[in-house]
């Protein structure tokens, strides 16, 4: 193993792994937007669609999502799970516990452009 060389504190603000959370779920194909979770916190408008806690280098993501019809939920969220923890690993190095995902509701996928 490569000893990489230190030069002093590496830290990553709570808003830079939210950026990293959100932008590598809405990648996944299927994924129509975030969304909070029902109830009180959505009526305030409180979440943005996701909650990520950091313990003992740790990370654990809880998102909320609207998917788009004409897919399967659980292969959905099976990738969002892969590619959440994969991105959060690589790029931040930090340890994934888990990435629970809720599907809050489903759209009508958009219609693709026809050429004729």
């Amino acid at each position: 193993m490569e000893k990489v060389p230190s030069y002093g504190m590496i830290t990553v603000s709570p808003d830079a792994l939210g950026t990293i959370v959100r932008l590598t779920a809405l990648a996944v194909p299927g994924v129509a937007r975030l969304t909070p979770p029902l109830g009180l916190k959505r009526v305030l408008g409180l979440q943005d669609g996701f909650q990520i806690t950091v313990q003992d280098g740790n990370v654990r993501v809880d998102l909320h999502i609207v998917a788009e019809a004409g897919r399967s939920m659980l292969a959905l969220a099976h990738q969002i799970q892969d590619e959440v923890a994969r991105a959060i690993e690589d790029l931040v190095g930090l340890q994934v516990e888990a990435v629970n995902v809720t599907i809050e509701d489903i759209v009508p996928a958009p219609e693709t452009e026809r050429t004729e």
